[in-house]
């Protein structure tokens, strides 16, 4: 359990939130309306470049939950960029990457772990202006060690099991608007 936390740890510490939460706190950058048109489920953010970043997740998240091999490699390249463009996020493009490039979709799985777990770091940290984002969970992701994973809407959508067991997790925190 401790070598657990102790990565989980690591894994927050070297996130693209750390790097890049001042300069979204100070952004004063926002959603364009057409951007606003394709936001998820109404969530919109303060910063276009996070909101690219949250729009792009969605979409991987969703094809992955759909068990869509080429939609996830897709929205995982175009994450990637988005990610990439983004100060301190390097690295975990870098693992957007690995998803694009994965052999199968049981691969894109796996690396989606390691991806959730840096963005989930930077939306913690992001401003959000409208919608929840949800923290959700899957005890039984990646052999037993759970996964975690964003939602724009609490009805669990597993990404790591897609139909196979599409409503096993939890909503384990909700991002909410500041007021």
């Amino acid at each position: 359990m401790k070598r657990y936390i102790a990565a989980g740890v690591i894994m927050i510490a070297l996130s693209c939130t750390n790097a890049e939460k001042k300069a979204a706190v100070s952004s004063d950058s926002t959603a364009t309306a057409s951007q606003e048109a394709t936001v998820p489920m109404g969530v919109e953010l303060k910063d276009a470049k996070v909101q690219s970043i949250y729009d792009g997740y969605i979409n991987l998240k969703n094809a992955l939950v759909a068990t869509k091999y080429e939609d996830a490699k897709s929205a995982a390249a175009k994450l990637q960029v988005s990610l990439a463009g983004y100060k301190g996020c390097e690295n975990t493009a870098l693992t957007a990457e690995k998803i694009a490039s994965a052999k199968d979709i049981v691969a894109q799985r796996k690396e989606f772990t390691a991806l959730s777990s840096d963005v989930i770091a930077l939306f913690k940290h992001a401003d959000v202006q409208k919608g929840s984002i949800y923290v959700q969970h899957c005890p039984m992701a990646n052999d037993g060690n759970g996964g975690d994973w964003l939602a724009s809407e609490k009805k669990i959508q597993n990404p790591y099991y897609g139909d196979q067991m599409m409503e096993c997790g939890a909503v384990l925190e909700e991002i909410k608007p500041v007021k």
